[in-house]
This record gives C-alpha cells, sequence and structure tokens, in this order.
C-alpha cells in the first residue's frame, strides 16, 4: 500500500461509500501524476485531485505525486482520503528550463514507488513529470493509464508545433506508446487515434459536484443580466471570436453585460482589451481568475454561460455553469451535444455568424426560461456525472490492466 496514513480515514470513509462502490472494493493502490496543480491551469487543476479523492472513498489506496507551485515548499499530507506529495521544482527562475518543471525529488519518488502500486496514472502530456511517470512505469512493469487531457487536440498541438514535435519524438511517445489512455470523450479518443497510438482507450468523462441551490429570481435587484465566460483566457478558447459576435448583438439588448473571467495567457487579455476598444463595444469586462467561493458567487450571478472554444476534452467550465443552473452555449470545439438533447443550452458551428445566432437567440429569451434550461442543465449533471459513477468506471479499467478483470465496456481497443 502506498501509505499507512491511509489506514487513520478508513472508517470516515467506510460511512460515505454508498451501495454501487460495494463491488469496487476488495484493495487496490493507485499512483496518480500531474506536472502542477495550480488553478491557472484550468479543469485538472479540479478535476484530478477530486478523481483522487472519489477512488478513495471507494477503497483504493491512493496518491498524487505532482510539481510545487511557483514559489511554494514540498509538502506531504493527506487530503480527503488521498495522499498529496508535492515536490520542488528545479530550474524554478531559469527562463526557458523552468518550462519543463523538472523535478527530480519527483523522479526519485516515482521511481521508488512505480513498482509497489497496481497501477500509474499520469496526467498530461509535454512536461518532464509525464515523461518520468512512464519511464518508471516502464521499469516496474507496472500498467501505465495516461489522460492527455486535451494536449492532443489539432488546436493544442499547434501552439509550439516545432517544440512539440521534437518533444514527442525523442522523450513523450517512447514512455507512452505501449499504455492504455484515458479519455473524458469520443473526440478525444479520435485525437488518440490521429496521432498514431493504438492501445486502449477508455472513455471515462469527468465529474463534477453541485453547488447549494439558490433562488436565482431572488439574486438581483436591478434588470443587469450577465452573459459569463469563465476559463482560461487564452488564443484557444475562440474569445476574440466571441467578442465580434457580442458586438452584433450588444446594441439591441441594453440589459445584458458581457464578463469574460479567468487567468490570462500570452496577454491575450490585453489583446481582447483592444479589440474591444476597436469594436467599440461598451457593457464587457475582462477580468482576472477566481476561485473558491469567488468563483461560484461568479456563477451564481449569472444569467448564461458562454464557451466559444475551437478545442477542448471535456470542458469543466460547462459542466460547472450547468451544475449552478445557469445554461449553456457552446461551439462544438466541445463535446457537448448533450446541452441541446437535454434542453439546456446552444451547440452550435465555431465561428462568428453561428455565435452572433446563437447569442441574438438566447438573450431574447425571458428570464424564466433561461431559469427553465439551468433546472434542466442541474439536473443532468446530479443525473450522470457523478464523481461517484467516474470512480467505479476509473477503477474497472485500472482492474482489467493490473488484474486480468473482464474488460468494461468504457474501454475501446479499436
Amino acid at each position: 500500500m502506498i501509505n499507512e496514513l491511509s489506514d487513520r480515514s478508513s472508517v470516515t470513509l467506510e460511512n460515505r461509500r454508498p451501495a454501487l462502490y460495494d463491488r469496487a472494493l476488495g484493495g487496490f493502490s493507485v499512483l496518480q501524476i500531474v506536472a502542477g496543480l495550480d488553478p491557472v491551469y484550468g479543469g485538472p487543476s479540479y478535476s484530478i485531485p477530486r478523481l483522487c479523492e472519489a477512488l478513495a472513498v471507494a477503497g483504493a489506496d491512493t496518491a498524487l505525486l505532482s510539481v510545487c507551485a511557483a514559489g511554494a515548499r514540498e509538502s506531504d499530507t493527506m487530503e480527503r482520503g488521498y495522499r498529496d506529495r508535492r515536490f520542488s521544482w528545479d530550474w524554478e527562475r531559469v527562463p526557458v528550463l523552468r518550462r519543463l518543471r523538472h523535478s527530480s525529488r519527483l523522479s526519485r519518488a516515482l521511481n521508488e514507488s512505480a513498482g509497489q502500486v497496481d497501477i500509474v496514472h499520469d496526467h498530461g502530456l509535454w512536461l518532464l513529470p509525464n515523461v518520468f511517470a512512464g519511464r518508471a512505469a516502464a521499469i516496474a512493469r507496472t500498467p501505465l493509464v495516461v489522460s492527455p487531457r486535451g494536449m492532443l487536440s489539432s488546436t493544442a498541438l499547434n501552439y509550439s508545433r516545432v517544440t512539440k514535435r521534437v518533444f514527442w519524438r525523442l522523450l513523450q511517445e517512447p514512455v507512452i506508446r505501449k499504455a492504455c489512455f484515458h479519455a473524458t470523450s469520443t473526440e478525444e479518443r479520435d485525437d488518440i487515434r490521429a496521432i498514431g497510438l493504438t492501445g486502449p482507450v477508455a472513455i471515462v468523462r469527468n465529474g463534477i459536484d453541485l453547488p447549494d441551490p439558490w433562488d436565482k429570481t431572488e439574486r438581483r435587484g436591478d434588470r443587469k443580466r450577465i452573459l459569463l465566460s469563465l476559463g482560461r483566457i487564452h488564443p484557444q478558447k475562440g474569445l476574440d471570436r466571441l467578442l465580434r459576435a457580442w458586438s452584433r448583438v450588444e446594441a439591441a439588448h441594453p440589459d445584458w453585460w458581457l464578463r469574460i473571467v479567468g487567468p490570462a495567457e500570452r496577454r491575450h487579455d490585453e489583446e481582447l482589451r483592444a479589440l474591444a476598444r476597436a469594436l467599440g463595444l461598451d457593457r464587457i469586462s475582462i477580468e482576472g481568475p477566481v476561485y473558491g467561493d469567488a468563483k461560484d458567487a461568479v456563477y451564481r450571478e449569472a444569467n448564461l454561460f458562454i464557451l466559444p472554444t475551437l478545442s477542448e476534452s471535456f470542458g469543466i467550465s460547462i459542466a460547472e455553469a450547468l451544475a449552478a443552473g445557469v445554461p449553456v452555449i457552446s461551439t462544438r470545439g466541445a463535446p457537448w451535444a448533450g446541452l441541446e438533447t437535454e434542453g439546456c443550452g446552444w451547440w452550435v458551428e465555431n465561428g462568428v455568424e453561428p455565435l452572433t445566432v446563437a447569442l441574438a437567440s438566447a438573450v431574447a429569451l425571458p428570464p424564466a426560461v433561461l431559469r427553465r434550461m439551468g433546472t434542466r442543465g442541474r439536473a443532468w449533471m446530479a443525473r450522470d456525472f457523478s464523481w461517484d459513477r467516474v470512480a467505479i468506471d476509473m477503477l474497472a479499467v485500472y482492474r482489467w490492466l493490473a488484474c486480468g478483470a473482464e474488460r468494461p465496456d468504457t474501454v475501446r481497443i479499436d
């Protein structure tokens, strides 16, 4: 087992296990690896620790290894039933080398632990911790699961394309070619196949936690209505197209305000502010990131959510908005066809014109209609996106790889 400290949480975790977990128990150990957990990295900083917690509740001895955030110290703690180990970041202040998130101490810990667990599960690509995980699993002959976390989409591959090609050929591909892959959507499965990887692919989507409900009819005293886009402010998110679409809608709907909220990358926030000025937009704000209760409050104030992304393996912000009871507009760069089939949003082609049509339709709806759509979205999240279900599905994949159990329905070998 990973750590004797796990036993200290056994009584509490046993009390939390629903009947669904009965067939998942029996002793199993998993080593999870991710290069970093800083919230600026978006969805994985939530979904990976939450997966570890769900696995722990299901009875799996789970540890999560990562590189410390900039300026942070090493730590080794128990977090909601799983062990959270964070390791020092070598070359943190060296401008080019720091991007690789090298950690010699993390590498040593992986080499020491990989042979003592049933599964090594690596999250992400293109950084040295992802290479270390693959090497350690291969040396220990422990089954390896790799979650690309959207990093193999054509849009993602186009950023730093030459560097990624070199990294792929020399470091990344050799250590993952024999892995089992975890995709959060069929679209991400297609990305894995498109790059030439032929290993099994388990399609297990992320889960989501539902915030406490609130009465949206009583949250504001004025007539201002909020269109929210929350997440990384990055060119991949299609926010420039959103601004162009908004410029065609804004004047006709003076009660609506567009808020773009999140951590900026590549100074893209400055580019968007310049574009907003050029377009003569009046009711728009481009804001910094929010976390925790402040983030919940932002969703609570929203009447409509929009993610105009070019490419997304899952799109955790869509799930967060739906869980908060907010209807969603998403482009087909995100795998959310259910927005239309569940009656809680719009799923449109990428481009200024489709976004404009969807926006014009959505903001013209009465508040009560949007609230009913949000209620349907929240019910969908509660029904199909529980972390209990995710843990059971992942454990079934792990046991198939490590113990020769029956191949789960989630696994594709085509």
